[in-house]
């Protein structure tokens, strides 16, 4: 439910919502949410240090969008920790209200809570024109745990995010899985896809100018759904550089880092489980 009015007022503050938080651009918050929005609905988690907002894919794939409080200029949370279930297009329909193409003027966003079943607040100015929202939220389902720790990675490669937007446009997308090996020796780093047009392949050496970081223990191939992978596409789009890391169980985390008009840096890590019906 998404209820919407306009008014030439100036927005106010309620010391009544548990959670409020204000952007002077909103294109901060929409660019980055934009790259996890590839299902209608998603998990908001908002504690002391920010937001994260979590979409699920099949039981096998998540994805979480981290914003930081220090995005915001001004973030205030009176609780623990806060979670419901929002619908993420409505969500993005309500950022995006005035266009926001290149060029136009900043919107501003003041966004709040007042307490737990309410719906949540969204007041937008443009050039002295405010909009109102409220957008319905719902009790959240209970998230994956994907127990993707430090602890358990073997393997890790921070790279340019340009040398993997080459490689996945490189990729046949008639093949059903994804094959990333990671290794101390040669070839150190290979991607691969079995399609209709046989095997195609993209390797990085260590040394690359690519490769900012190369932290391999042991040599892991795994494969995955490429149908789970795409949707990733959308944060490495719009990402510098990328981790790649991988644990003693075949888990793999890709972890985006996205640069923000105002020069903050936020996050996006997707998580995806290794595909047991292609285990040799």
């Amino acid at each position: 439910m998404i209820l919407c009015h306009l008014q030439n007022s100036r927005m106010v503050q309620n010391s009544q919502h548990i959670f409020e938080a204000r952007l002077d651009n909103v294109r901060c918050m929409s660019s980055v949410l934009k790259s996890v929005a590839f299902k209608d609905y998603a998990t908001v988690f908002i504690s002391n240090n920010g937001l994260k907002v979590t979409v699920e894919e099949s039981k096998c794939a998540q994805v979480n969008a981290f914003l930081q409080s220090d995005l915001f200029q001004a973030y205030e949370f009176s609780s623990d920790t806060l979670v419901f279930r929002i619908n993420l297009n409505v969500l993005m329909e309500c950022l995006n209200i005035f266009g926001g193409a290149p060029g136009h003027s900043f919107v501003s966003l003041k966004m709040y809570y007042p307490g737990e079943g309410e719906p949540l607040g969204l007041v937008l100015e443009e050039g002295g024109v405010v909009t109102e929202c409220q957008i319905k939220t719902m009790e959240a389902d209970e998230i994956l745990d994907f127990n993707f720790t430090s602890v358990g990675v073997q393997n890790k490669i921070i790279m340019k995010s340009e040398c993997l937007r080459d490689a996945f446009s490189d990729l046949d997308v008639s093949s059903q899985v994804i094959e990333m090996l990671m290794s101390p020796d040669a070839p150190y780093f290979r991607l691969s896809t079995f399609g209709h047009a046989g095997t195609t392949t993209n390797e990085y050496p260590k040394d690359s100018d690519m490769v900012e970081s190369f932290e391999c223990t042991k040599t892991q191939i795994n494969k995955y759904k490429l149908t789970l992978l795409k949707p990733s596409i959308k944060a490495l789009l719009q990402s510098t550089k990328i981790s790649i890391r991988m644990d003693d169980r075949g888990f793999l985390s890709l972890q985006y880092m996205i640069k923000t008009e105002d020069g903050n840096t936020c996050f996006v890590e997707y998580l995806c489980a290794p595909d047991e019906d292609n285990e040799d």
